[in-house]
């Protein structure tokens, strides 16, 4: 198939793309990589009167790494993430979910906001970002916000996103001394979308547990390190509120959580020890 008539604005400024979301009246998208946009436009799922490129935006552009937090602009690519020499140091569980962002060829185009954007609860840049505690930076004409990934994302590929704001820039935490990361996915074929991943943070205070592809968002918890995690992993999984799709049922699902869940947390308990004796010395 192909797409409905739309009109295309390749904006130069920031200020650009804001003035045109303003004035669309809620009918217009951004597009940036399009590796989700251009299949719902073809198959006429995404109907907007404007498309609005930003990738020639270069303030949207840059990784920003203010010591306490990486803040990745709405048009960095996923592989110049990937390959940017200091992802892995600064912080390890994205640069762990990032080989697992379906094909070199799609990470080549597509972009980590494009991907929050999207919100599909199987992907795992919106795991990765709520197992994290990170943030999405919403900008509009009017205003400038940040939410916690928790409540931008509402439901299956629906987020808090007012029609007129634009997805800024998403941000982590950096890496802190102690602290131990592990990410796993489950899936048919590499690169396919998770039927159920895993990411798992664990520090001194607490072990956090977050998983993709089983609900309709991302959901995460804080779970007991002694012998209560058994218990705990099955009342998490179970309150998922699990789906049945095409690819597993809703109680596999949750026998992943609980079997899957618990190996990626107590690996994110070994990375904690490797980290904190690698400190040490």
């Amino acid at each position: 198939m192909k797409p409905a008539r739309f009109a295309y604005q390749r904006a130069a400024t920031t200020e650009h793309v804001l003035e045109a979301l303003h004035r669309s009246g809620g009918e217009a998208r951004v597009i940036a990589g399009g590796q989700s946009l251009v299949p719902m436009l073809n198959m006429r799922l995404a109907r907007p009167a404007l498309l609005v490129d930003i990738m020639h935006v270069a303030a949207l552009s840059h990784v920003d790494d203010d010591g306490a937090r990486l803040i990745i602009g709405a048009g960095v690519r996923q592989r110049d993430l990937e390959m940017r020499h200091d992802t892995a140091a600064r912080q390890p569980l994205l640069a762990m979910a990032l080989p697992w962002l379906g094909h070199v060829q799609t990470r080549s185009r597509g972009t980590v906001c494009g991907s929050i954007a999207h919100a599909d609860p199987s992907a795992e840049l919106p795991l990765v970002l709520t197992a994290l505690r990170g943030e999405v930076h919403l900008r509009s004409r009017r205003r400038a916000r940040r939410l916690p990934a928790e409540a931008f994302f509402t439901g299956m590929m629906v987020t808090a996103r007012a029609e007129d704001e634009l997805i800024e820039a998403v941000s982590v935490p950096a890496v802190r001394p102690g602290t131990g990361y592990a990410f796993r996915e489950i899936s048919r074929r590499h690169g396919d979308f998770a039927i159920a991943a895993f990411a798992a943070v664990a520090d001194e205070k607490e072990l956090r547990l977050a998983i993709g592809g089983v609900a309709e968002t991302p959901k995460a918890r804080v779970l007991p390190t002694d012998q209560g995690l058994d218990d705990a992993l099955d009342t998490f999984a179970w309150n998922l509120e699990a789906r049945d799709d095409l690819h597993a049922s809703a109680r596999y699902r949750r026998e992943l959580v609980r079997r899957i869940g618990r190996e990626v947390v107590l690996a994110a308990i070994r990375d904690r020890e490797a980290r904190a004796l690698k400190e040490a010395t």
